[in-house]
């Protein structure tokens, strides 16, 4: 089994990335632009700032599977994410989380069990996983919980 934080990435500009080149532990969400949960960016932003110094990174993977939610462009994107809300935390390359094409990345991370026990697919946009500085599956916290739920703190909060 390849370890999560060496499988190949590439960011939304094209350069190759790991999720083992954050230092620290990471917060993994399937992201898009036109989702009535898109304003969670906020939430993420926020995350993102407030922990940055302690070692998290948040990394956003945009995926158009759901609705046809993330059409743009890798530069509509970015141009979206950073004049709406702020967004200065990694995009990687827009993928597929479920199915035959399911990257690499989400292969690994859906078999980790949400707080219930259930594993499998990703449900919908703003699915978060929250991996350790080894790139464990920590936790795994499904679209409807907001970024700055006390869990999820909580959760950021034990890892660090």
């Amino acid at each position: 089994m390849t370890s999560i934080n060496a499988i190949p990435l590439t960011t939304l500009q094209g350069a190759d990335t790991t999720l083992g080149e954050f230092a620290g532990p990471v917060l993994v969400v399937n992201v898009a632009s036109k989702c009535g949960l898109t304003p969670q960016y906020s939430g993420l932003e926020k995350i993102a700032e407030d922990y940055r110094d302690r070692g998290l990174t948040v990394v956003g993977v945009p995926c158009n599977q759901f609705m046809g939610q993330e059409p743009g462009t890798a530069e509509e994107i970015e141009t979206f994410c950073s004049t709406t809300y702020g967004v200065t935390f990694p995009l990687m390359e827009k993928v597929d989380v479920n199915g035959d094409g399911r990257h690499p990345l989400y292969v690994e991370l859906t078999q980790a069990t949400d707080d219930s026990g259930e594993a499998g697919d990703v449900q919908w946009n703003f699915e978060k996983f929250l991996l350790d500085a080894d790139g464990t599956v920590v936790r795994r916290f499904r679209p409807r919980t907001e970024p700055d739920a006390a869990e999820v703190i909580e959760a950021i909060e034990a890892v660090l």
